[in-house]
């Protein structure tokens, strides 16, 4: 019987996993990034802008319109060279969380890193950085061989894609008409007034 057991535990545990729970964008296929990037393109936009009293990234469709924005919106360069950034930063996450694929990738994976590429730069910091993207940029307009350092590509993906998650959200339609002050049809002007008065400390949505 224990012989049984335990010859059974490898299936059972299998079972147990497969009736976890997947998030709704599992099963998403993304038009720029490919599968696995775009699986854990939406678990991180989760982790910037989680389901709270508020619905989470995913939920408004971040991770949809950051695919799309670069897919249809960015210049060929652009979009090369966010493929760039990507692959650095997903390569830093496998590596730090000694996982093997992106498909194995949890919410709690990219804390560290998301910890350490959001925290503040000082200024000199941030100067060398932009710095050194001008230069690859340059680089590869001119046919020259373009070299970027991997922690200057992982904190300019990390900052790039938190500051179109907030931009996206904030102007996602739920979040305009639900969350934010939405009076389509003003009704009248009040020049000057207490914000916590008039609208409980919210920013307007138009």
């Amino acid at each position: 019987m224990a012989f049984g057991y335990a010859a059974a535990t490898p299936a059972l545990l299998s079972v147990l996993q497969s009736c976890k729970e997947k998030p709704s964008y599992a099963a998403w296929v993304p038009s720029f990034f490919d599968n696995d990037q775009g699986y854990a393109l939406a678990q991180m936009v989760d982790v910037l802008l989680p389901k709270t009293d508020t619905p989470s990234a995913t939920e408004v469709g971040v991770h949809l319109f950051i695919d799309r924005y670069a897919n249809e919106v960015l210049p060929k360069e652009q979009q090369e060279f966010t493929k760039l950034l990507m692959d650095r930063f997903m390569d830093k996450l496998l590596s730090e969380s000694g996982k093997d694929s992106l498909r194995d990738i949890e919410a709690v994976d990219f804390e560290p890193l998301l910890n350490n590429y959001l925290a503040k730069r000082s200024d000199a910091e941030e100067e060398a950085h932009e710095k050194a993207i001008g230069a690859y940029m340059e680089a590869k307009m001119s046919g020259s061989e373009a070299v970027l350092d991997d922690t200057v590509a992982c904190y300019t993906f990390a900052g790039n894609v938190r500051e179109m998650a907030i931009w996206s959200y904030k102007n996602s339609e739920y979040v305009g008409e639900e969350v934010l002050v939405y009076l389509p049809i003003p009704g009248e002007y009040i020049a000057c007034g207490d914000v916590d008065e008039l609208t409980q400390g919210k920013a307007w949505s138009l």
